[in-house]
């Protein structure tokens, strides 16, 4: 198995070295036809990072302050993508200054004259379709005070790099890879003298794009918050740019567009932040707040589930529940084992949050992070509730959600959900019933094991007589933001936390359970190492064929129904 994928990738690197030196017989463009306004976000802080030598790449630092960044050594993979895909572009260009532009111009040239020729690892679809939209986004930036020599080099590998987006899109993995390859390629079709046509085919495989991997809901199969606010980005910046010059918008994308504005929506937290699953973090700054703008979809009703997420609001405050399985497929890759997990938040704080990607901090915070226990959710000891396959990287075991339920009650919104993450291997049906009040004051949870069936019952029972009674020790974890104070209180039968904005909640259990404080990570991309936070963990064991545990977060009393909330989240 393993020599089949080193054969597929070997012969995919051959026919993307074939599709660029085809690429080398294509017309270079004359200039630009037309340029699109610079979109992409960066951020001046960062640019001034740069600037001082300090290069941050997926979550690695290096200091190099006398080096071109294509002369420092990559620490892995993921650091020499992000560096060819030029996202950092948007970060000088945000800063703006005389040396930002210079160091901007050394790198871009640097680049050309080092891979300009279909070498290196940046010669895949997407990394190109990325590099192409910053290089035309900033190209007044780059071209500024140019010659001539430099500017036709300049022309010359955009152009190779459109015509090898042409030729090879089709190897991009569908979903955000192919979405970045198909934008870079109509950016190239509409601004560049020479390319116009490749925007027509282009656009047209960008809308069966958008058939077939955003469903009715606005949903993505990865599931993946952030990556879903990157797609909902790509395709405004495409259906701007083709309306700029006045090029139809294909009927599909504007669709594609119309259904993800309410799902994002739906997936964003009363701080304005989105919810952190399956890999995605926040988003980068302003780029949430940016994209639904570009959509023009003015905010309506917002759903209660989008994307296999249930959102419970009340007052001040939102909790986003995962209320289905794991994704499946390539995105099972990726996916966590996080079913019925939730987030809270109040205001503009996060209370309760899952641990996030380790994706930047190595294999062993990865793999970390995507069980069970780093996530607000009931856990069997020593199993998550979805499970890798011998791979050892894909969730293939994955807990099935058997009832779903969001209602509105008399208190507040109900949500019920089950699944049989550990049937197969205790007898036990887990459940979370979630109650936010109305107000928001108050959020109540009941977490349950039960042995439903007859079957179940007698696997359970051989569980316990094969493990001497101690086979199904399970805790539930609420993990918190590291800016959330947590002590214990009442002789240690409650958790006191108080937020920043100086809003306080009390944490209270009943139940046959243990309560305790313990340490936790609060992983964020763009740092150089997790943060330390605090998680409340409440551990016990099912004994009996059902095990309740219930709970409740609640505002103190003497919090009052609105806090004036002006000081600014740090960084």
């Amino acid at each position: 198995m393993g020599g089949t994928g080193s054969t597929s990738k070997h012969l995919d690197r051959l026919a993307d070295r074939l599709a660029v030196l085809a690429a080398r017989r294509s017309r270079v463009a004359g200039g630009f036809v037309s340029q699109p306004e610079p979109r992409s976000i960066g951020l001046p802080a960062r640019g001034k990072q740069l600037l001082a030598g300090n290069v941050l790449l997926a979550g690695h630092l290096v200091e190099a302050p006398e080096q071109l960044l294509w002369d420092i050594p990559s620490p892995d993979p993921a650091f020499s993508a992000e560096a060819q895909g030029f996202g950092w572009l948007d970060d000088l260009a945000a800063l703006g200054t005389k040396d930002a532009r210079q160091r901007a111009q050394a790198w871009t040239w640097s680049w050309i004259d080092q891979y300009g020729t279909g070498r290196g690892p940046g010669w895949t679809p997407d990394l190109t379709g990325r590099r192409i939209i910053r290089w035309i986004h900033h190209a007044t930036l780059l071209l500024n005070g140019r010659d001539r020599q430099a500017t036709e080099a300049f022309y010359r590998s955009l152009s190779r790099q459109a015509g090898y987006v042409a030729r090879r899109w089709r190897s991009a993995a569908e979903g955000l890879p192919r979405f970045e390859a198909l934008t870079g390629l109509i950016y190239a079709g509409l601004s560049l003298i020479g390319m116009e046509a490749l925007v027509v085919p282009a656009a047209t495989a960008l809308a069966t794009a958008c058939d077939a991997d955003i469903d009715a809901e606005g949903g993505i199969p990865s599931r993946n918050p952030e990556e879903l606010l990157e797609v909902l980005t790509l395709l405004t910046w495409s259906a701007s740019a083709m309306s700029e010059v006045n090029h139809p918008v294909p009927a599909s994308l504007n669709a594609a567009i119309l259904r993800i504005a309410p799902a994002l929506r739906a997936l964003r937290h009363a701080d304005g932040e989105l919810a952190r699953f399956h890999g995605g973090d926040k988003g980068i700054e302003g780029r949430l707040d940016h994209a639904l703008a570009a959509t023009g979809v003015r905010p309506g009703a917002t759903p209660s589930i989008a994307m296999g997420f249930a959102r419970l609001a009340g007052g001040r405050t939102t909790v986003i529940v995962d209320a289905s399985s794991p994704p499946g497929g390539r995105a099972a890759e990726t996916a966590h084992a996080s079913t019925t997990a939730f987030e809270l938040t109040s205001g503009r704080r996060p209370l309760v949050v899952n641990c996030g990607s380790g994706t930047a901090f190595g294999t062993a915070w990865s793999q970390a992070a995507r069980a069970t226990a780093s996530h607000s959710a009931l856990g069997m000891e020593g199993s998550s509730s979805s499970r890798f396959g011998p791979s050892g990287q894909s969730l293939d075991h994955r807990a099935r959600v058997g009832a779903a339920r969001l209602t509105a009650g008399t208190e507040g919104a109900d949500l019920y959900l089950e699944h049989d993450g550990w049937l197969a291997s205790h007898g036990l049906t887990a459940s979370r019933s979630l109650t936010l009040a109305h107000d928001g004051r108050r959020l109540s949870g009941v977490d349950a094991l039960t042995a439903l069936t007859s079957d179940a019952r007698r696997r359970f029972e051989d569980v316990m007589t094969a493990t001497a009674m101690t086979g199904a020790r399970f805790s539930i974890r609420f993990h918190l933001h590291p800016e959330v104070d947590a002590a214990l209180d009442m002789k240690g039968s409650a958790v006191s936390l108080a937020l920043r904005s100086g809003e306080i909640w009390i944490f209270r259990f009943t139940g046959k359970a243990d309560l305790a404080l313990e340490r936790s990570a609060y992983l964020e991309k763009g740092r150089l190492n997790p943060r330390p936070s605090t998680q409340i963990v409440l551990r016990g064991e099912a004994h009996g064929f059902e095990t309740r545990i219930g709970w409740t977060l609640a505002k103190a009393k003497d919090t009052p129904l609105a806090i004036r909330d002006l000081e600014g989240i740090e960084p």
